[in-house]
């Protein structure tokens, strides 16, 4: 194989696609199993840590992963989607596995994809694909710890066949809503399955009904459940029917036990108000990991919250105009967006580039957005899940936005996000945003991306 036709056996298993039945959910995880079995069962090599969760996921991840690594951890990181390319999505010490490699891993696995196919259990997906060979990756590369995200869900996604040393949860809101449900409890309860017996959890502040959820799921299979607490409401952190309470108050310290102290501010160098809580999250997940032997001191949590990077998540791209870039994609993410454009750059006009899937909320993206836009761009990426009903979307934009807002339609996002600048003065902001694929195209346009698939 060349790279590309790596890349395209990878994809060929895309559920629905030739080569690929959509399996029901249980399936996955049995063909999950079956792949690492088969491949050694590479997870078993080195300890890891699952994150799952609506929001933040990433971030957390790549938060925690540069606390890790700033210990002198050699660490494995799996996350999706990628950005500019596949390789993204499995590095070790922040470095992407190379185009020869994944071409290596993919020619290796591809008999034992091949051989599955004709057997009982069936060939896994695309994603099961890739998690197995960033599993077989990072045991290569004697990684001593494995972060890895979660992609839907938690309780049927491949990354639940693993028994971490400690599960993260971020916070949960709606999004995916036709896989899991349309409710915070239900959406609660899938993201739980990542929760095993005896391994303790750490969540972030969530909301009542989806917090009572996770209560219910550790107590009922006895795993250690430590909240992070909302400094906007630090007695929600109190619950007696909680396997564990951990205040974690910004800037004034850590709290573990009585006795332990742990005092620095937390400051995250990932701007935007909602990457505090995420800060939160994974200094207390690295020390919960000090509590289970790593090696990770204080200075390690400074460092790593100070040089932690994360690409296309509220990044700001200096210059006059600014320009910010933020996948945002659900209804709560679009409200801290706008809440945290609001905090960073008030008192400007803000030229607003939007692109979306087809399956995210607009019901709830559009009217957080709506108000804060002074121009608005329409566009569309090449994505196959992209919305490119455009002349529809306006429609559904026009009652939301203030009178005299201009609405644009441009197809491709290089050239939309060209008109945005175009049109904004050096005193307005613009920002990308609705879906990360979007921001991919923006980086690319901007010449950030230093490869490409």
């Amino acid at each position: 194989m060349d790279y590309q036709q790596a890349l395209d056996y990878l994809y060929s298993f895309i559920a629905g696609q030739q080569g690929a039945s959509r399996p029901p959910p249980m399936m996955n995880l049995v063909r999950t199993r079956a792949l690492l079995a088969a491949l050694g069962n590479p997870h078993h090599a080195m300890p890891s840590v699952i994150i799952a969760g609506t929001k933040g996921k990433g971030s957390t991840a790549a938060l925690l992963e540069a606390i890790v690594r700033a210990a002198g951890l050699r660490t494995g990181l799996w996350t999706s989607p990628h950005l500019h390319t596949y390789r993204e999505r499995i590095q070790v010490n922040r470095t992407p596995m190379t185009r020869d490699e994944l071409v290596r891993a993919v020619e290796s696995i591809q008999p034992v994809i091949e051989s599955m196919m004709s057997g009982p259990v069936g060939a896994p997906v695309t994603f099961a694909i890739g998690f197995a060979l960033a599993l077989r990756y990072f045991a290569e590369h004697a990684v001593d710890l494995a972060i890895l995200e979660v992609g839907v869900g938690g309780r049927f996604d491949s990354a639940a066949v693993v028994t971490p040393i400690l599960s993260v949860i971020t916070p949960i809101s709606y999004d995916h809503m036709d896989l899991l449900g349309d409710t915070l409890a239900q959406i609660a309860w899938e993201k739980a399955g990542i929760m095993k017996p005896g391994v303790p959890v750490i969540s972030a502040p969530q909301h009542p009904e989806a917090r009572e959820t996770l209560i219910r799921c550790a107590a009922e299979i006895g795993a250690p459940l430590y909240f992070v607490r909302d400094t906007l409401a630090p007695s929600a952190i109190q619950d007696d029917h909680s396997t564990g309470a951990w205040p974690i108050p910004a800037g004034q310290g850590l709290d573990i036990e009585p006795q332990q102290r742990i005092l620095f501010d937390i400051a995250p160098s990932l701007p935007g108000v909602f990457q505090k809580v995420n800060a939160r999250l994974a200094t207390g997940a690295a020390l919960l990991l000090r509590d289970a032997g790593l090696p990770i001191a204080d200075d390690a949590i400074a460092r790593g919250l100070a040089d932690a990077r994360w690409p296309g998540r509220m990044e700001i791209i200096d210059g006059a105009p600014p320009i910010v870039l933020d996948g945002a994609h659900n209804g709560e993410s679009m409200r801290q967006l706008v809440q945290s454009l609001r905090c960073l750059f008030p008192n400007r006009r803000y030229v607003v580039v939007f692109g979306a899937s087809r399956d995210k909320d607009l019901e709830r993206m559009l009217p957080e957005l709506a108000p804060a836009v002074d121009a608005l761009v329409l566009t569309a990426s090449r994505h196959p899940r992209a919305l490119v009903a455009l002349d529809e979307l306006r429609q559904r934009f026009i009652p939301l936005v203030r009178e005299g807002v201009t609405i644009d339609i441009v197809l491709d996002p290089a050239e939309a996000l060209a008109h945005a600048r175009a049109y904004a003065t050096d005193d307005d902001l613009i920002c990308v945003t609705g879906s990360l694929f979007i921001v991919a195209a923006a980086r690319e346009a901007l010449g950030l991306a230093q490869e490409r698939d």
